[in-house]
């Protein structure tokens, strides 16, 4: 696990800034290693999770070794939820992250903190979870049900786009994103919404695969990628193209130390990033001056 801090340098206003933002402006991107129109992009990344969402959770508890359920505790945990909160999960729409951040607002430590005023604060709270595949936010909502969340006025469901949120500016007091930003035609105007939104003070956090530096471990990694993710999917899912697909999403997203200068760029400050399981995840952060 290791902790990084983005310098001021990154965004100095008298330097030229050359970023992996400027290479997304194109009319082509990138669906895995396939180059294909931006308009079709969004198209086959839907198609690609309107496939994966029925078996989204398991196959997630199958590629990770379960891990992925440590990194949203630890996500959350930098998050420091608080009642009377406004939070806005993007991508989020199995609710693994939202269901984690009513968890620990539901902790006994807050339960014993809380007097008559908190509790009318935690009424208060809201936690949006937006997506844009709504068969994804389907399988939140089930989960809800079968957790005892249904009825939780705290929770609230959104179909929307992230490149083009549907809220208010400074609205929010937090914003995550685990697993998702890969996937969108424009991370740059992802980043923007997630600035707009966010109240001054406001903090992002954006949890995802990365990429492992060590030599040895890169060299089991792409292997495991490559060669058992797709035939774990096909097995377990019937759907090898939809996972290979993802594997290789992986390898076009930024690096770690490009993508937090995109965050900076956007107009975060102290940007900072820590690397888990040997920087196979990395989860970013920024804050709202």
């Amino acid at each position: 696990m290791a902790l990084r801090m983005v310098t001021g340098k990154l965004r100095s206003k008298w330097l030229p800034r050359f970023s992996a933002a400027s290479l997304l402006h194109s009319h082509a991107t990138s669906f895995g290693f396939k180059e294909v129109q931006e308009e079709e992009k969004s198209r086959m990344v839907g198609n690609v999770f309107s496939n994966v969402a029925s078996n989204y959770d398991l196959m997630n508890d199958l590629m990770s070794a379960g891990l992925h359920r440590l990194w949203k505790d630890r996500l959350v945990s930098k998050l420091n939820p608080f009642p009377g909160m406004k939070h806005l999960d993007v991508a989020g729409g199995t609710g693994d992250v939202a269901f984690r951040i009513l968890e620990a607002l539901n902790s006994v430590k807050h339960r014993a903190m809380q007097d008559v005023l908190e509790d009318n604060l935690h009424e208060e709270t809201e936690i949006f979870v937006c997506d844009i595949n709504p068969n994804m936010l389907n399988v939140g909502k089930k989960r809800a049900l079968e957790r005892g969340l249904g009825e939780d006025k705290s929770l609230l469901w959104v179909e929307g786009d992230a490149e083009a949120l549907n809220f208010k500016d400074n609205s929010m007091d937090g914003y995550t994103i685990a697993f998702g930003i890969r996937n969108v035609t424009h991370i740059e105007k992802v980043l923007a919404e997630a600035y707009r939104v966010l109240k001054r003070g406001g903090r992002f956090l954006c949890l995802e695969l990365s990429h492992v530096e060590a030599p040895i471990f890169k060299e089991l990694y792409d292997y495991y990628s490559f060669s058992i993710i797709p035939a774990v999917g096909e097995l377990v899912a019937g759907d090898r193209d939809s996972y290979q697909y993802l594997v290789e999403s992986i390898r076009r997203f930024p690096s770690q130390e490009t993508f937090a200068s995109m965050i900076a760029d956007a107009g975060f400050q102290k940007v900072e990033y820590e690397n888990l399981s040997g920087g196979v995840v990395a989860i970013h952060s920024g804050l709202k001056f």
